[in-house]
C-alpha cells in the first residue's frame, strides 16, 4: 500500500472518531434536557449550596442562565414561585371563597327576604327605558362576560372537577376548547364594554342622593322608595366597578393574549395575578347583578328584554327618572299594536 493510500486511510478513521466524539457530546446534551437534574449538571456542573444560593440570588450572568436558546433568565426563576404561590395560596383559593359565598349569601337572602314585589298594581302604561341598541349591546356584553367567566373557572378551577369525572381525554378537550374561548372572545368583550360604558356614562355619574339610597338599603331599611334617577345607586357602583375594576381585567388580558408586543415573563405573571383578582371579584358581584335583575325584583327583566317598563316600577324603583320622562307613557295595546304592524315593539323613536 502506498504512503498516500494509508494517509487517506489515516484521515477517514480520524474524522470517523471525530465525528462519534461529537455525536457523543450532542447525545450527552439531549440526555441532560431531557433530565431536569441532568439539564442543571449540564447546564452548570458542579453544582454545590454557595452555587445555587447565588442561582438563587436573581443575579443574571452567563454562567448562571438556563439552557435554552437566547435566555436571560436564571436557571432558577424567584419570581415564578413567589408567582405560583400568590396564584395557589391566594388567589384560586379565596377566589373561590369569594364566589361561593356571594351565592350562598343571594340563596339566603331569597330564602328570607323574597322577590321584591311592586308595592302598587301596575298601571298598564308603559315608558321606553332601553333602545334596541343598547338593549342588543347588553345581552352580547352579558352573554360573553358569562362565557369568559365560565371558561376562565374552568381553567382555574376545572382539573379538580371534571378531570377525575370524565378522564384525561375529555378534561384535555374541555380546557383546550376553554382557553380558546377565553381567549378569542375576551378581546371582543373588551372592546364592546368599552363601547357600553361611554354610552351609559352620563347616566352612572354620582349624585348627592344616591347617599341616600345607600343609607336606606336601596329600600329595605326604612319606608318608602329612596330617590333615584336613571341609574340608582347600586348600579352606579356596578357600572364603575365595570369603568375600574373591569377595565384593568380587560387591560391584562390583553397583556397576556399577545405576548409578542415584547413583554417580559415578570410583566406576564402580574397581569395574570391582576387579571385573576378581577375576574373573580367582578364574577361574584356580577352574580348579585343577575339576580336582582331577574328573580329578585318584579319588573326588571322585562325593562332589557323589551325595552318597556310600567309607570308603577319606574315610580317605585326611579322616581326621580319618572318625573322626567312620565308623559311620553304609552298604553301597552298601543306597543303591541306597533309591534303587529311593523315588526318592531317601539311606537317611539329608539334612539
Amino acid at each position: 500500500m502506498s504512503h498516500t493510500m494509508q494517509w487517506r486511510s489515516l484521515w477517514r478513521l480520524g474524522l470517523l472518531a471525530l465525528m462519534l466524539a461529537f455525536g457523543l457530546a450532542l447525545s450527552q446534551g439531549a440526555l441532560a434536557q431531557a433530565d431536569p437534574e441532568g439539564e442543571a449538571a449540564f447546564a452548570v456542573p458542579a453544582v454545590d449550596a454557595d452555587t445555587w444560593r447565588q442561582v438563587r440570588s436573581g443575579e443574571v450572568d452567563s454562567t448562571y442562565r438556563d439552557s435554552r436558546f437566547d435566555s436571560t433568565y436564571n436557571l432558577v426563576n424567584a419570581s415564578g414561585e413567589t408567582w405560583r404561590q400568590w396564584r395557589n395560596r391566594w388567589i384560586s383559593p379565596y377566589g373561590l371563597i369569594v364566589i361561593g359565598g356571594m351565592i350562598a349569601v343571594i340563596t339566603l337572602f331569597y330564602l328570607v327576604v323574597g322577590r321584591k314585589k311592586l308595592d302598587e298594581p301596575r298601571t298598564g302604561r308603559k315608558l321606553l327605558r332601553w333602545s334596541a341598541l343598547e338593549r342588543s349591546l347588553h345581552w352580547t356584553v352579558a352573554t360573553l362576560f358569562i362565557l369568559l367567566a365560565l371558561s376562565g373557572l374552568n381553567l382555574l378551577y376545572g382539573k379538580h372537577v371534571f378531570y377525575p369525572l370524565l378522564g384525561a381525554d375529555a378534561w384535555g378537550a374541555m380546557i383546550s376548547a376553554s382557553k380558546l374561548v377565553h381567549n378569542y372572545l375576551g378581546p371582543i368583550f373588551g372592546i364592546l364594554l368599552v363601547i357600553l360604558l361611554v354610552k351609559l356614562f352620563v347616566h352612572n355619574l354620582p349624585k348627592k342622593h344616591d347617599l341616600e339610597w345607600f343609607a336606606k338599603g336601596g329600600g329595605l331599611v326604612g319606608k318608602g322608595h329612596p330617590d333615584a334617577g336613571f341609574a340608582n345607586a347600586g348600579e352606579k357602583v356596578w357600572y364603575w366597578l365595570l369603568a375600574t375594576a373591569g377595565l384593568a381585567v380587560i387591560i391584562s388580558g390583553f397583556v397576556l393574549d399577545f405576548p409578542n408586543y415584547g413583554q417580559g415573563r415578570d410583566t406576564m405573571q402580574w397581569a395574570n395575578i391582576v387579571h385573576g383578582i378581577g375576574a373573580l371579584g367582578l364574577t361574584a358581584v356580577a352574580l348579585g347583578h343577575i339576580y336582582i335583575g331577574t328573580l329578585g325584583t318584579e319588573g326588571s327583566l322585562e325593562g332589557m328584554t323589551t325595552g318597556y317598563v310600567d309607570e308603577t316600577w319606574a315610580k317605585e324603583h326611579h322616581n326621580l327618572w319618572y318625573e322626567e320622562v312620565k308623559e311620553s307613557a304609552v298604553p301597552e295595546e298601543q306597543i303591541a299594536q306597533a309591534k303587529g304592524a311593523s315588526g318592531d315593539s317601539s311606537p317611539q323613536s329608539s334612539a
